[in-house]
Protein backbone atom coordinates (compact mmCIF):
# COMPACT_ATOMS: atom_id res chain seq x y z
CA UNK A 1 0.00 0.00 0.00
CA UNK A 2 2.79 2.49 0.83
CA UNK A 3 5.65 0.29 -0.76
CA UNK A 4 6.41 3.86 -2.98
CA UNK A 5 7.04 5.58 0.29
CA UNK A 6 9.97 3.35 1.07
CA UNK A 7 11.23 2.15 -2.60
CA UNK A 8 14.79 3.00 -4.00
CA UNK A 9 14.86 4.86 -7.31
CA UNK A 10 15.99 3.05 -9.65
CA UNK A 11 18.94 0.78 -10.07
CA UNK A 12 22.05 2.29 -11.99
CA UNK A 13 22.58 0.62 -15.31
CA UNK A 14 19.43 -0.38 -15.78
CA UNK A 15 17.12 0.65 -19.19
CA UNK A 16 15.53 4.11 -18.25
CA UNK A 17 12.22 3.78 -18.76
CA UNK A 18 10.59 5.75 -21.97
CA UNK A 19 9.41 8.70 -21.52
CA UNK A 20 6.85 11.34 -23.58
CA UNK A 21 5.27 14.76 -22.50
CA UNK A 22 4.77 18.02 -23.06
CA UNK A 23 6.83 20.89 -21.76
CA UNK A 24 5.65 23.88 -20.00
CA UNK A 25 5.06 25.76 -23.61
CA UNK A 26 3.73 22.87 -25.09
CA UNK A 27 6.79 21.73 -26.49
CA UNK A 28 6.90 17.74 -27.45
CA UNK A 29 9.94 15.64 -25.19
CA UNK A 30 10.41 11.88 -25.57
CA UNK A 31 13.48 9.90 -24.12
CA UNK A 32 14.26 8.41 -27.76
CA UNK A 33 14.79 12.27 -28.88
CA UNK A 34 18.52 12.41 -27.23
CA UNK A 35 19.35 8.59 -26.92
CA UNK A 36 23.15 8.29 -28.65
CA UNK A 37 23.00 12.27 -28.30
CA UNK A 38 22.80 13.50 -24.87
CA UNK A 39 23.12 12.91 -21.49
CA UNK A 40 19.67 13.41 -19.98
CA UNK A 41 18.50 14.72 -16.25
CA UNK A 42 15.36 14.36 -15.26
CA UNK A 43 14.47 16.57 -11.78
CA UNK A 44 11.22 14.65 -10.01
CA UNK A 45 10.00 17.45 -7.60
CA UNK A 46 7.12 17.61 -5.44
CA UNK A 47 5.14 21.32 -6.62
CA UNK A 48 6.70 24.56 -8.29
CA UNK A 49 7.52 27.63 -6.08
CA UNK A 50 7.87 26.09 -3.01
CA UNK A 51 10.84 26.64 -0.91
CA UNK A 52 13.17 23.12 -1.39
CA UNK A 53 11.88 22.97 -4.93
CA UNK A 54 12.72 26.49 -5.86
CA UNK A 55 16.14 25.82 -3.94
CA UNK A 56 17.07 22.88 -5.79
CA UNK A 57 15.75 24.48 -9.29
CA UNK A 58 18.02 27.46 -8.94
CA UNK A 59 21.16 25.30 -7.76
CA UNK A 60 20.84 24.02 -11.17
CA UNK A 61 20.16 27.25 -12.77
CA UNK A 62 23.59 28.99 -11.43
CA UNK A 63 25.69 25.91 -12.41
CA UNK A 64 24.25 26.42 -16.06
CA UNK A 65 27.31 27.10 -17.82
CA UNK A 66 29.23 23.74 -16.24
CA UNK A 67 25.76 21.79 -17.21
CA UNK A 68 25.93 22.88 -20.57
CA UNK A 69 29.81 21.48 -20.47
CA UNK A 70 28.92 17.95 -20.36
CA UNK A 71 26.27 17.22 -22.99
CA UNK A 72 23.54 17.50 -21.18
CA UNK A 73 19.69 18.35 -21.19
CA UNK A 74 17.71 18.82 -18.02
CA UNK A 75 14.18 18.34 -17.54
CA UNK A 76 12.18 19.23 -14.22
CA UNK A 77 9.59 16.81 -13.83
CA UNK A 78 6.01 16.95 -11.60
CA UNK A 79 2.50 16.85 -12.42
CA UNK A 80 1.58 20.29 -12.21
CA UNK A 81 0.24 22.17 -15.03
CA UNK A 82 1.94 23.78 -18.12
CA UNK A 83 0.65 27.49 -17.01
CA UNK A 84 2.50 26.63 -13.00
CA UNK A 85 5.52 25.60 -14.68
CA UNK A 86 5.58 28.86 -17.02
CA UNK A 87 4.66 30.96 -14.12
CA UNK A 88 7.28 29.14 -12.25
CA UNK A 89 10.41 28.89 -14.72
CA UNK A 90 9.88 32.51 -15.80
CA UNK A 91 9.97 33.74 -12.47
CA UNK A 92 13.33 31.88 -11.57
CA UNK A 93 14.77 31.90 -15.14
CA UNK A 94 15.34 28.33 -15.24
CA UNK A 95 17.13 27.92 -18.37
CA UNK A 96 15.65 24.55 -18.99
CA UNK A 97 12.08 22.98 -19.74
CA UNK A 98 9.80 21.33 -17.27
CA UNK A 99 7.56 18.46 -18.41
CA UNK A 100 3.49 18.67 -17.05
CA UNK A 101 3.97 14.46 -15.70
CA UNK A 102 0.36 14.29 -16.65
CA UNK A 103 -1.13 11.57 -14.75
CA UNK A 104 2.00 10.95 -12.87
CA UNK A 105 3.24 8.64 -15.84
CA UNK A 106 6.54 9.57 -15.91
CA UNK A 107 7.47 9.40 -12.29
CA UNK A 108 5.06 5.96 -11.58
CA UNK A 109 7.49 4.74 -14.50
CA UNK A 110 10.69 5.85 -12.18
CA UNK A 111 9.50 5.23 -8.84
CA UNK A 112 9.31 9.06 -7.63
CA UNK A 113 5.45 8.86 -7.33
CA UNK A 114 2.58 8.25 -4.70
CA UNK A 115 0.13 11.48 -3.12
CA UNK A 116 3.46 13.82 -3.87
CA UNK A 117 6.44 13.06 -6.71
CA UNK A 118 9.50 12.33 -4.48
CA UNK A 119 12.27 14.46 -4.61
CA UNK A 120 14.68 12.43 -6.79
CA UNK A 121 17.56 13.11 -9.87
CA UNK A 122 18.35 10.63 -12.79
CA UNK A 123 21.23 11.02 -14.92
CA UNK A 124 20.57 8.93 -18.37
CA UNK A 125 23.46 8.29 -20.10
CA UNK A 126 23.30 8.56 -23.98
CA UNK A 127 23.00 4.95 -24.50
CA UNK A 128 19.81 5.08 -22.34
CA UNK A 129 21.25 3.24 -18.93
CA UNK A 130 20.41 4.92 -15.79
CA UNK A 131 24.05 6.48 -14.98
CA UNK A 132 22.91 8.37 -11.90
CA UNK A 133 19.97 7.83 -9.48
CA UNK A 134 19.36 9.68 -6.05
CA UNK A 135 16.92 10.86 -3.59
CA UNK A 136 16.85 14.21 -2.63
CA UNK A 137 18.46 17.17 -3.37
CA UNK A 138 22.40 15.90 -4.99
CA UNK A 139 24.59 18.59 -6.16
CA UNK A 140 25.07 19.64 -9.90
CA UNK A 141 28.48 18.38 -9.29
CA UNK A 142 27.63 14.86 -7.84
CA UNK A 143 25.48 14.35 -10.84
CA UNK A 144 27.55 15.85 -13.43
CA UNK A 145 30.40 12.95 -12.66
CA UNK A 146 28.42 10.35 -13.76
CA UNK A 147 27.62 12.02 -17.36
CA UNK A 148 29.32 10.12 -20.24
Amino acid sequence: MLSWLFSDPLPVGTEAPFFEAKDERGNAVALPQFTGNKNVVLIFYPADDTPGCTKQACQIRDHWQDINRHDVVVFGVNSNNAASHKKFREKYRLPYPLLVDQGKKISNAYQTGGLITRRTVYLIGKDGKIRFAQRGMPTPEEILSHAQ
